[in-house]
């Protein structure tokens, strides 16, 4: 794994800390080329091919006995990551590094952290929605890597983000173009997958609390 560590690109303490930065001034980060075009490649087209291999299931909404499709909030189809491929591991690898580094300076208690490949096909859509709210599911941070290269503004696809919950007037919207990581706050952050003019791929992933009691032992997912 040590071996391709030049796949990472641009990633380091410095881009960290640019992204944790960006955290606490405004609860969200954008960070464009913050993984490098070789790991970006290798990482779609392993979603190309589990894909083909009808691995990818239609995504849907809620979280364990609450889980279910709803073609109206949401369209796209999703894969688990399992960290079963060297691109998977150089990921998970330095999304670690993310987590013990926020939780340092953060003290936000990350616990671990659940990803999947998610594509959008032409039309796709996700719309605005929090990824956790008054803490169901035990996310704290959402991150969502994007895999596209050649993306142009005229292909849409974009993720439009407000700047709180009840904020009316959008702040930003980002491009999903190859290594761009988003990175945001779960419960404070609403967000909006808008429709592509062609096939959009990303991995979205969320850095969880651990809700373990005696009583219940949380799963990943």
């Amino acid at each position: 794994m040590h071996d391709n560590v030049d796949w990472l690109g641009g990633v380091g303490g410095d881009h960290r800390t640019t992204l944790i930065e960006n955290l606490v001034r405004q609860g969200y980060s954008v960070s464009p080329g913050y993984f490098s075009l070789p790991l970006v490649r290798a990482l779609r087209e392993e979603a190309l091919l589990r894909d083909r291999q009808g691995e990818f299931q239609l995504a849907g909404i809620g979280r364990r006995q609450d889980h279910h499709l709803d073609e109206r909030v949401r369209s796209d189809r999703t894969r688990w990551l399992d960290g079963s491929t060297l691109a998977q591991c150089q990921l998970l690898e330095e999304m670690e590094q993310l987590r013990q580094q926020i939780n340092r300076e953060l003290f936000m208690g990350l616990f671990e952290l659940e990803s999947h490949f998610a594509i959008y096909g032409p039309g796709d859509y996700y719309q605005r929605h929090l990824d956790a709210f008054n803490g169901n599911n035990g996310r704290l941070l959402s991150t969502v890597l994007y895999l596209n290269e050649g993306w142009l503004s005229e292909d849409g696809g974009r993720l439009r983000i407000w700047p709180a919950p009840d904020a009316q007037t959008v702040v930003t919207e980002v491009e999903p173009r190859a290594g761009t990581l988003v990175c945001f706050l779960s419960e404070k952050i609403p967000h909006e997958v808008l429709a592509a003019r062609r096939e959009r791929y990303s991995i979205a992933g969320w850095f969880r609390c651990n809700n373990t009691t005696a009583e219940w032992l949380d799963p990943p997912r």
